[in-house]
């Protein structure tokens, strides 16, 4: 898959500092011989396939990697990949038409030993793959790690922009998901195949995918970390993200466990949310304790068919509702729709004056009936 052989970087580092690269063998010469606090910086220009593994900086101390020139980032098509590594930063760089994965981060296959410490700030990763599953960023056994600040734009037509595999305590910040309506990608965001306690918060996608987030999905027992546990994932918020379009903005996809609240919707195409059962077994729990609150959705009755679709093999009796602002577009005066449990302090019916929804600007007025709900009112952004 990488056009460009795998190195090791098991030996003692020895560079420290700044270490200035303009070529794919330079940067990984340098990252086979950068010790913690090593910063490579990658002079503008267009690289092929870097694939390395066992990079490790430490606490306080970690390895970056990053553009020399903010103002002219170097740009990776053939992908970058790492494996087994540990307190990593990946910083202002381009990638873009790679012919499989994007950004590859994982655990080497070694279940037990994941890799860590990961940051990936400022990206931008677009027009991945082809019609398979390519995706953007894929994660597999990474914990402790963060996403933030970077645009994902046209991935595989089966993948996802971000895709984790048995990932731990990661957040995903303040990033762009740009996908098309027509002919959508697979999903946006998702977590599976074991994933625990993810956010993803302030972030925008625009018609990013079939599901724009989806929280669990359908995983292979081999490919679990480090074993299956009964669910897809566990223990995942969704809060103070935009989500313009997709079939399904949300899906809970044999999930225990998910919170999605504080998020403006606008015009889903077909469902707002879908709870589904994909992996199944008598060790695997039903899809269930999903929470949905203080959202804020707008909706044309003409282009939804069903609010919720719940599919078998679920428990949708666990779920909570509550305080969720609807209003329907071409039917304002349309009551809050029926959902699979009755909604508490439901409000809607009268138009939350966006900004700007024609342009996608979709912050509230100042005299918005529904700045309680939404993006908008995301505590955190209220702080």
């Amino acid at each position: 898959m990488w056009d460009l052989v795998l190195l090791g970087v098991a030996c003692v580092s020895t560079a420290t500092g700044d270490v200035r690269v303009s070529n794919a063998r330079e940067l990984q010469r340098a990252l086979r011989e950068a010790s913690p606090g090593t910063r490579v910086l990658v002079a503008p220009g267009e690289y092929e396939a870097v694939h390395v593994a066992n990079v490790r900086g430490e606490e306080s101390r970690p390895i970056v990697v990053t553009a020399a020139d903010p103002a002219s980032r170097p740009v990776f098509r053939g992908g970058l990949g790492f494996s087994d590594v540990g307190f990593l930063e990946l910083e202002r760089l381009i990638v873009e038409r790679a012919g499989g994965n994007g950004v590859n981060i994982d655990d080497g296959g070694t279940f037990e030993t994941p890799s860590h410490h990961v940051v990936v700030r400022e990206l931008v990763i677009r027009d991945i793959g082809g019609r398979a599953n390519h995706d953007a960023l894929k994660l597999s056994g990474v914990e402790d790690f963060r996403v933030e600040g970077s645009t994902f734009e046209r991935w595989g037509r089966g993948g996802s922009a971000i895709d984790m595999v048995g990932c731990r305590r990661g957040v995903i910040t303040a990033c762009t998901f740009r996908d098309r309506e027509d002919d959508p990608a697979a999903s946006g965001v998702q977590a599976k195949g074991g994933s625990r306690e993810i956010v993803v918060r302030d972030s925008r996608f625009e018609h990013a995918g079939q599901r724009a987030v989806n929280l669990g999905g359908s995983t292979g027992l081999a490919y679990f970390r480090p074993k299956p546990e009964g669910f897809e994932a566990r223990d995942v918020t969704v809060e103070g993200n935009t989500i313009v379009g997709s079939l399904a903005p949300i899906a809970f996809v044999g999930v225990d466990g998910a919170t999605v609240r504080f998020n403006t919707f606008h015009r889903p195409r077909k469902w707002l949310l879908r709870i589904l059962q994909e992996t199944r077994g008598p060790d695997f729990v039903p899809c269930r304790r999903g929470v949905f609150t203080d959202n804020l959705i707008a909706y044309r009755s003409d282009e939804v068919s069903t609010i919720a679709n719940v599919g078998d093999a679920t428990a949708p009796d666990t779920f909570e509702f509550a305080r969720n602002y609807w209003f329907c577009i071409d039917e304002p005066r349309r009551e809050p729709p029926r959902l699979p449990v009755a909604e508490r302090a439901a409000r809607g019916g009268e138009d939350p004056r966006f900004v700007d929804a024609e342009r996608g600007e979709l912050s509230l007025a100042e005299d918005s009936p529904a700045r309680a709900h939404g993006a908008d009112a995301s505590p955190r952004k209220r702080r």
